[in-house]
């Protein structure tokens, strides 16, 4: 049928959709984030995995929040484009053999990530504004400011060392 499915006709229910979606993909996150923690070697970047996974798990439950209060059941679909940010992630560090190199790849990879979450969230806000759902922007607001904060965090340890150490 396209992009979506036949179910979405109003933007309440391409709110939901995107809810399921990035639901789904904050999940398939905290299942990739421990085996990226295993491969970093930095130091640095290896604890911002690991906060970002706790941080990754409590705004799992605020998404769950968000579904409860706009009176849904907290669903997951199928979030192909993170699907294929953590394949692509997978297949690179699987073809890096230096250490440095490898903790560049994955912090871009990871960058990858936030900048997907970061769109999602924005969009969600902007409609459950025009929803008239103050209450779930609210919630959404405090894991858009988490994610940009990572991949600030992210961006100052590319810039500072990682892809220095990497050349």
């Amino acid at each position: 049928m396209g992009l979506f499915t036949k179910d979405i006709k109003s933007l309440d229910d391409l709110f939901v959709h995107t809810l399921q979606d990035v639901y789904y993909a904050e999940n398939q996150i905290t299942k990739a984030l421990p085996k990226m923690i295993a491969k970093a070697t930095d130091p640095q970047l290896k604890q911002g995995f690991e906060t970002h996974l706790r941080e990754t798990e409590n705004q799992i439950r605020r998404l769950e929040q968000v579904f409860q209060m706009h009176g849904h059941q907290p669903k997951a679909v199928d979030c192909p484009a993170i699907d294929g940010i953590i394949k692509e992630a997978n297949e690179t560090a699987g073809e890096i053999a230096d250490a440095e190199v490898l903790d560049a790849a994955l912090l871009a990879a990871a960058q990858a990530v936030e900048h997907y979450e970061i769109t999602r969230y924005g969009s969600l806000i902007a409609w459950a504004r025009r929803l008239g759902r103050e209450d779930c922007a609210g919630v959404l607001q405090q894991t858009l400011d988490e994610e940009k904060a990572t991949d600030r965090a992210l961006t100052a340890m590319a810039e500072s060392k990682v892809n220095r150490k990497a050349a």
